[in-house]
Order: structure tokens, then sequence, then C-alpha cells
């Protein structure tokens, strides 16, 4: 099982959590984002953490772009803000030539710059899952391969029977893996095809946010044969400047699940291996 912790550099409260559960609790790896306001903070710190597999998380939407703003002006606002409105870039990105030309542009730019991090890439995802996008997950293999990508999150998550809470919650959890489930074939068979690693499934997608300690300990009994990837939103704080989506997240509260002597002795009770997608 892989657990990771999104966001690196997004805040010092959130680097401050995601390093004290790598060393106190469960986590296992981390996406750091490169552009964040808190990016030179994350890296100085993983530096000292030699066990703690760090990847990219690309950054597309809700954060900032890297690129100057001028040269992606289709993607990025001229505060050099990346587009919020989702919809509107992805069909941009699939239809657009010119958007197409600004992706690829951003999409090196976050490479580049995690590569002069002098960091090992563990592995790639991006914000929002906007790798499912087939334009942004086609660029993502084929730059990478200039920059030792090995491995990629698979947003697959199946719906688990002990996370359902009545009839409503069912349905909800099984229309969206119906509706990710094209787009995640898509990207196992890429990934096959590039020698690329992946998580068989993962869990975080439908209760992002709110992976709390009783979200924990009712997936771990059921971790089937594979890899499976659970990623949080940890931080020890909240902070000003959280953005409006993620406004409801406990943030504490998933920091607290990660360190928790109950999560630990039920990934033990289980027999579960930590591990990274490289590991």
């Amino acid at each position: 099982m892989i657990v990771t912790g999104d966001d690196f550099g997004l805040s010092t409260p959130v680097n401050d959590a995601i390093v004290k559960a790598h060393e106190k609790g469960i986590l296992t790896t981390t996406s750091l984002m490169v552009s964040a306001p808190a990016a030179e903070d994350a890296i100085a710190r993983a530096k000292n953490l030699p066990d703690l597999n760090v990847g990219l998380h690309l950054v597309l939407s809700h954060g900032k772009a890297t690129s100057p703003a001028t040269e992606i002006s289709n993607l990025a606002h001229e505060d050099g803000d990346l587009d919020n409105n989702m919809v509107r870039s992805g069909v941009m990105m699939f239809f657009d030539p010119d958007t197409k030309k600004q992706l690829e542009k951003e999409i090196i730019a976050q490479f580049e710059a995690y590569k002069a991090t002098g960091l090992r890439l563990d592995h790639v995802n991006a914000h929002n899952h906007m790798h499912l996008h087939p334009t942004v997950f086609d660029l993502i293999i084929k730059i990478g391969k200039d920059y030792g990508l090995t491995a990629i999150r698979i947003p697959n998550e199946p719906p688990l029977e002990s996370l359902i809470d009545g009839t409503k919650d069912k349905i909800q959890r099984q229309l969206r893996y119906l509706f990710f489930k094209p787009f995640v074939s898509r990207m196992k068979k890429l990934c096959e095809e590039n020698n690329i690693k992946t998580n068989d499934t993962i869990y975080g997608l439908h209760d992002s946010g709110h992976m709390d300690i009783d979200k924990l300990v009712r997936i771990l009994p059921h971790i089937q044969e594979g890899v499976t990837e659970i990623y949080l939103h940890p931080a020890t704080e909240r902070w000003d400047g959280i953005e409006p989506a993620a406004d409801g997240y406990e943030f504490e509260a998933e920091y607290k699940a990660l360190i928790h002597a109950r999560t630990i002795r039920t990934i033990e009770k289980f027999d579960i291996q930590l591990t990274g997608f490289n590991q």
C-alpha cells in the first residue's frame, strides 16, 4: 500500500503534516507542487528525508503557472493564476492546437522545475486529477520519458461496500466509478505499452478531504492483492488562502489519521506492506 500526502509545498502546515506523518505515521509518499507558495520549504525538507518518495504533482488548474503567463495566455491569467474553469480548459486542451502547444510548454516547465530540485522522481500525478484528460495524459508520457518518468497514479477507485453510507452514496460512488472507467482503462493500457508502473486501485477520490481515521479503518481490512494507493490532504492546521474548492476539507483530521495508533495497529493486523511506486 502506497500512502500519499498530496499538495506538498502548498503551505507550511501542509509540509509540516507530510513530514511528521512520514516520520511518525504511515505516510510513504508525497506529491510536490513545484510552483506553490511553500515549495522551497518542501524541497529543503525532502532532501533530509531519504526514505520519503517524492513525485511531481502537476498543477494545471487552481494554482500558479510555472511558465510566464504571457507564454500560456490560453491557460493562465495575467497574474499567473491558472484558469480554474476545468471544463473550459479541458475543451480547449482537446480541440485547440495553440492551447495544446501552451499546455506542452507548461508541463515541460513543471518537469524542468522538478528536475532542478535534485530529488528523485518517484511518480507523477495531477492536481484535481487533470491527468485523466487524454491530451494531458499523452503529454505526460511523451514529456516524462526525458525526465525519468517511471510511475503514474491511476485514479481507479472501485466502490467499497464498507465505505457506502446509504443508497444515495452507493449510487454516487458507482456512477463516478463508471464515468472514470474508460479513461482509467486507456491510462492503464498506455502505461503498460510504455513500461510505466501504476497502482491497481486507489482510495481517497470520492472522499477527498475527508479521509479521517474512521474512513481509513473502514478501508484497510479490505485492501486486496496488488498495489493500492491511499491519498490524503493532511495539514497540521488551517491556513490563509485555502482555495474555495477545498474550504470544507478536514486537513487536520486527515493528518491525525496518518499518525493514529489505531491506523498503525490495523495495518499490522492485516499484514499490509507499506511502499512507494518504485520500491
